[in-house]
């Protein structure tokens, strides 16, 4: 496996909350996760002391963090501090996101 240049079997998989499907790769101190969330998917609510933040790359999803609501489509980014509650819930099909999580989730290396 290249370090640089990793395809995708040999990066991190990971199925999140029951049908969600990850491929995550982390380097030293980051890490990528791409998700990609069906229709009838829901990432639930959770938190985690990692900070995250993403960009929405195709569909729409409702975003909850803290005590705030938004839907976020294609090219909108999002930030979830470390140690807040967050859910997303695809809005009207299926949506997809690039995560980075600082500092990396070991459980999804």
């Amino acid at each position: 496996m290249s370090r640089y240049f990793p395809p995708p079997a040999e990066c991190g998989h990971h199925t999140l909350f029951g049908n969600i499907p990850a491929r995550t790769y982390a380097g030293d101190h980051l890490q990528l996760s791409l998700v990609d969330i069906p229709a009838d998917g829901v990432v639930e609510w959770h938190s985690h002391p990692n900070e995250q933040i993403g960009v929405v790359i195709d569909g729409r999803a409702v975003f909850e963090v803290g005590d705030e609501v938004r839907e976020l489509g294609p090219g909108d980014f999002y930030l979830i501090p470390g140690g807040v509650r967050h859910r997303v819930t695809p809005a009207g099909g299926p949506a997809r996101a690039l995560d980075v999580f600082y500092p990396i989730r070991e459980e999804y290396r």
